[in-house]
């Protein structure tokens, strides 16, 4: 296998399919990762924009090229010296006519999990349109997977990405197959609790895998670099201008409570007609993971449940209750908290993203030091992000808007002007509200300058997932037009702007040093650093379809070239990505070496890899005067280090 030095994820669909990504091949070899991350390729439904509604995963997707053209892809790839990482998706298929797993009924009795009583058939969250898969059935496993073991046996292929393992009956029995088929590279899309086991969260099981995908990574370092100075203010704020004072947990549980009584109520039914329980939605959304694995015999679930007040949920219960109780927690928790609570409560949106804690402001140095170190012991292959195709917000945007609790003060008082500047906008029916208005604004500071046409798609999907005013089921068109013309009113409204724009600016240049910081630590702490497409730029993407905007290609391949192209702002990145990239290849030992973090203050984040890399971070303005003490050297000032920038590098 090539080196794990980086990996390039790469969203696939109609405009970029496999030839296309052949073409960017000699870029991103030159921009220096080491590994092709492609998203699922198999035959998906006609018209899939994303290939996670698979309905032969015996095939290479025709839409993105067939056969033939993955293949001349991966040759372009080894030819260039990368390796390649696919994304498969074992937990469900689409129910599909093109699908004859689904289509032949002795097949779709075999295949998909169905429900004998109702003929109901597990889903995929709340999903009607994809069915839930039985990988628990060997047969089943192998019949499946057949084409994807192919690829990594034949040398196509180096590992495995496995969405949503969450879902299967057996997670555990799943990857030991994998393995044994001779699957040496997986990363698994599990999301884990950041406040389960402190001081480092809860910890991935011993499943033979490299790794998580690193969702808990890009939660930490976005909380590393959140000033905890502006939690008080901000919490005020939120609490003036909405009037909610509960904190995060209990909204969470609220709407967790309230999908497994709607949303999951098919799911609820299944599991009283295997054994009835008096109150299992309320069951289902009291955990504070997204699962349990083994029907609480092992510690880690053991903890789980006495944290939760339920010790002995799963006693006297049949193993298929406690099997499918498992399954339905993950999707109870995902849609009650992601995609409802996370656009309900409002206070500081850096903080709203997969796998994170509203509730938890900031973290010290020290805990993210912590998560480090643990990882380089136990998944030092661990994959590390800071965007995805599933994040709420890219990187950039998210350290915008973390940016505001330096300044909370500051963002307070023109937050208050701009409630009055424009609330003649609203319209008859008040829209939007105070929680929705701030929303607003908070995205506007964060994805500055944005389309009229960007911000009202997000919002419609934003109040959609809120499901306060107006939802996917029972769509309120009159309220959400209201919002949308409030949104398109104010950012055409000069009063408005000529307070906005020069404070917008400076949460930009504040932000940018964040997001600057969150990229080196991304690319040097113990892990592997992924990239989104397009992300070795500026990118101000906000929430799936957003996130899937064409990439100016072009452009990257200018500056890459020649330097030249673009802001101020994207050639820094791109050029410290190169640089630090190059580094990792010129000294792999000292970035598969010893983590040793170093003392310099509460606002610089320092330490030193394999005995050979200075890295520093600088996470608030006050640690440019903190002296960290160099290894090989004498003690230095930060600031000397850095170039007053917020972050430096230094190579023994």
């Amino acid at each position: 296998m090539t080196e794990l030095r980086c990996t390039y994820r790469l969203q696939l669909g109609p405009g970029l399919g496999f030839a296309q990504a052949r073409a960017l091949v000699p870029y991103l070899a030159e921009l220096g990762v080491s590994h092709l991350y492609l998203p699922p390729s198999f035959q998906a439904r006609k018209g899939s924009t994303h290939g996670y509604d698979v309905v032969d995963p015996t095939s290479i997707s025709e839409e993105l090229g067939g056969e033939a053209e993955f293949r001349a892809l991966v040759a372009a790839a080894r030819d260039a010296g990368l390796g390649i990482v696919l994304d498969i998706v074992p937990n469900h298929m689409a129910t599909d006519d093109a699908n004859r797993y689904w289509t032949d009924p002795e097949l779709r009795a075999r295949f998909f999990d169905i429900d004998g009583a109702s003929g109901r058939h597990r889903r995929f969250f709340d999903i009607d349109d994809l069915a839930g898969v039985r990988q628990e059935d060997p047969e089943v496993f192998a019949e499946t997977h057949r084409l994807a073991l192919s690829l990594v046996r034949d040398g196509l292929v180096d590992g495995l990405r496995i969405d949503h393992p969450d879902g299967l009956a057996d997670p555990a029995g799943y990857l030991r197959r994998l393995a044994d088929a001779g699957v040496e590279h997986v990363w698994v899309e599990k999301i884990l609790s950041p406040e389960l086991d402190p001081p480092v969260g809860e910890q991935l099981r011993d499943w033979p895998v490299d790794g998580t995908v690193g969702y808990e990574f890009l939660n930490d370092v976005c909380a590393l670099l959140v000033d905890p100075g502006g939690e008080e203010p901000l919490t005020e704020l939120y609490a003036e201008l909405t009037g909610e004072t509960r904190p995060f947990s209990e909204i969470a549980f609220e709407a967790k409570l309230e999908q497994a009584r709607t949303t999951f109520r098919p799911e609820v039914e299944r599991l009283n007609r295997i054994c009835p329980v008096d109150g299992v939605e309320r069951l289902l959304a009291s955990l504070p993971v997204y699962r349990t694995y083994d029907g609480g015999r092992s510690p880690e679930d053991r903890a789980v449940l006495e944290q939760a007040g339920l010790p002995d949920l799963y006693d006297g219960k049949p193993a298929e209750w406690v099997t499918r109780f498992q399954q339905t927690t993950p999707p109870v928790m995902a849609k009650g908290v992601e995609d409802t609570a996370f656009y309900r409560y409002c206070r500081l949106l850096a903080l709203n993203d997969v796998g994170g804690d509203p509730g938890r402001f900031g973290i010290p140095v020290e805990r993210f030091h912590a998560a480090n170190r643990v990882r380089a012991e136990r998944f030092p292959r661990n994959l590390l992000v800071t965007q995805t195709h599933d994040t709420k917000r890219s990187g950039d945007v998210r350290a915008r808007i973390g940016a505001l609790a330096g300044m909370a003060s500051e963002w307070a008082e023109h937050v208050r002007r701009w409630v009055g500047i424009n609330a003649p906008l609203k319209g008859e029916a008040g829209a939007p509200d105070a929680v929705e208005e701030y929303l607003l604004y908070q995205t506007l500071v964060g994805a500055w300058p944005i389309s009229a046409e960007r911000l009202e798609a997000y919002l419609e999907k934003a109040l959609r997932e809120a499901k306060r005013n107006t939802t996917w089921v029972d769509q309120d068109t009159a309220w959400e037009g209201a919002v949308k013309a409030f949104a398109r009113r104010v950012v055409a409204h000069e009063p408005f702007l000529e307070d906005f724009r020069p404070f917008a600016e400076r949460v930009a240049e504040a932000g940018h040093r964040s997001a600057m910081a969150q990229t080196l630590l991304k690319l040097t702490v113990p892990g592997v650093p992924d990239i989104y497409q397009g992300d070795e730029l500026g990118s101000l993407s906000l929430v799936d379809p957003d996130n899937r905007r064409p990439v100016d290609w072009e452009l990257r391949r200018t500056i890459l070239d020649c330097g030249a192209g673009g802001s101020d702002r994207d050639r820094e990145k791109l050029a410290l990505i190169r640089r630090v990239l190059a580094l990792r290849a010129e000294r792999p030992g000292a970035f598969a070496g010893a983590y040793e973090p170093l003392d310099a203050g509460p606002d610089v984040c320092a330490f030193v890899r394999g005995g050979q890399v200075l890295v520093v971070a600088v996470l608030r303005e006050a640690g440019l005067d903190e002296r960290v003490a160099v290894p090989w050297a004498r003690p230095v000032r930060v600031g000397d280090i850095t170039d007053e920038r917020s972050y430096g590098l230094l190579a023994r």
